[in-house]
């Protein structure tokens, strides 16, 4: 099980990060998104290669405009 965004997920140890992202609706060509997996961004070229252990936490940041 992982933490993501704040929240427990069902996510298990050993499963990729791209997999995680996919189901909420993120895909690995998404602008203005960063991830950080226990505190270290992970860079877009990393994620369909990052695999989660079990605990970690997970945080996916999008960009907005406005002001």
């Amino acid at each position: 099980m992982i933490t993501l965004n704040g929240e427990r997920s069902e996510a298990g140890a050993g499963e990729r990060l791209a997999e995680v992202l996919a189901r909420m609706g993120v895909q690995g060509d998404a602008r203005g998104v960063a991830v950080a997996v226990d505190g270290e961004v992970v860079a877009r070229a990393d994620w369909e290669h990052h695999e989660l252990r079990e605990g970690a936490r997970v945080e996916v940041l999008t960009a907005m405009q406005g002001g």
